[in-house]
């Protein structure tokens, strides 16, 4: 079952990350099926949040997505070489959105080992936002694409994971952010494999 979209429509950002964990992400890209479930996220809050690109009701032809009601793709280009993909939730004017930092996979791997040129499958494989998005075949090419969309979507299998099984965590790579960066906005399994190094 795909996510409705009154799951990303919620205004509380942290609450729909965590409860991204164990959410199933596939795409289904050059008539392939790639995917698994989320094992890592990040949650940005929107205009008062220092390490948000909406910071400040920052609005740019790269941020505009983020403005869009929630529900689409946010994907954006990292240091020029890594695309990032993100969940954009919230009312239609209200930037937030979540970064998917690490899946484990569960469809499609030999897919994502080629996307990924890796001769033999190791964690890293969707550890990290960068891999995920390169693993998946996600690129700016569907930035504001529909989560309800063919191409992208999140399915709800029914995994739940106990509280006491999820580490909530300052995020990553956001110093810039000053007394933000400290805010404890990024969530993942806890014993995961394919959670992010920086988590370890």
């Amino acid at each position: 079952m795909k996510l409705a979209p009154s799951f990303y429509q919620r205004n509380d950002v942290l609450t729909i990350s965590r409860e991204l964990l164990g959410k199933y992400i596939f795409t289904y890209i050059d008539d392939a099926l790639t995917g698994g479930y989320i094992v890592e996220a990040e949650a940005y809050n929107g205009i008062i949040d220092r390490a948000s690109h909406s910071y400040g009701n920052r609005l740019t032809p790269r941020t505009e997505t983020m403005y869009q009601q929630g529900g689409i793709a946010y994907v954006y280009l990292c240091y020029g070489i890594h695309e990032m993909f993100n969940v954009v939730t919230s009312i239609e004017g209200t930037p937030h959105a979540i970064l998917i930092r690490a899946i484990q996979p569960t469809d499609g791997l030999d897919i994502m080992q080629f996307r990924r040129s890796m001769n033999v499958v190791k964690p890293s494989i969707t550890s990290g936002p960068g891999s995920v998005a390169l693993a998946l075949g996600i690129s700016r090419k569907i930035n504001g694409i529909s989560l309800q969309s063919d191409t992208l979507w999140i399915e709800d299998r029914g995994m739940v994971i106990p509280n006491e099984n999820i580490a909530t965590v300052p995020r990553v790579g956001v110093a810039y952010a000053k007394e933000d960066a400290l805010l404890p906005y990024r969530f993942y399994i806890k014993g995961n494999p394919y959670v992010s190094k920086s988590n370890k």
